[in-house]
């Protein structure tokens, strides 16, 4: 039944695989080009798994910030992570011993995996989910140390590297977007998220952003649900 359930979450993956393979080769090349052994990009990947921040760190790290900075570099980077969470109460309450996992693992591409999709028919919910989240962590680790190994034993210019998690963001949106019929949230998010972006700067229209966002999507909530009915029936 679990290989079934694994067999079953593999191919749902593939495009988190490919986008976490290229993105930890990144992050990795670039934590080795600062001169930190490779396993340590292994350890953060591991047990930060923060994606972005992760990238951020780096800069923490060789700009030697203390821990307040750290902490509230982190709170901006990752906020919406704690709208992600909420959204994922009801999903995750009958998850037992796997429900921490899945709150740790709740990357943006799993958490946009997991909001689209259904577990096909024969397949135990819980455990497909599970999967899902285990193989893209997976992948960001596999795909960080083979990064880091290679900035360790080959030396080049990395500038620019770290334009592949952009990459990813606008391609897991394109693929949201071509998917659904409904794109009420979606311009929704791109409305608040510029309008904060004028208005707080480009360092701190993230928090602004999701509250923004969160609200919109709270008082819209009756008007997306029609949208969605509406296009079930088409």
């Amino acid at each position: 039944m679990k290989t079934k359930n694994l067999r079953a979450a593999f191919p749902y993956t593939i495009p988190v695989l490919l986008g976490y393979i290229f993105l930890g080769i990144a992050f990795g090349i670039l934590l080795s080009s600062q001169g930190y052994p490779f396993y340590l990009a292994t350890l953060m990947s591991l047990f930060i798994y923060a994606g972005s921040m992760q990238f951020v760190a780096i800069n923490l790290l060789t700009g030697g910030a203390g821990i307040l900075s750290a902490i509230l570099m982190t709170l901006m980077v990752n906020a919406r992570h704690l709208f992600y969470g909420l959204s994922m109460l009801e999903k995750f309450r009958s998850m037992g011993r796997k429900k921490p996992y899945m709150i740790f693992s709740l990357t943006d591409e799993t958490y946009s995996l997991l909001c689209g999709l259904e577990p096909p028919s024969g397949t135990d919910k819980n455990s497909f989910y599970f999967w899902i989240a285990l193989l893209n962590q997976g992948y960001w680790v596999l795909g960080a140390t083979i990064g880091a190994i290679a900035g360790s034993l080959i030396t080049f210019n990395s500038t620019g590297i770290d334009f592949a998690m952009t990459a990813l963001f606008v391609v897991i949106f394109v693929e949201q977007w071509e998917t659904t019929k409904n794109h009420i949230p979606a311009l929704i998010g791109l409305a608040v998220t510029l309008l904060c972006l004028i208005i707080f700067g480009a360092t701190n229209f993230i928090v602004f952003s999701m509250v923004g966002i969160f609200i919109l999507l709270g008082a819209g909530k009756p008007l997306i649900e029609k949208r969605d009915r509406h296009a079930a029936n088409e």
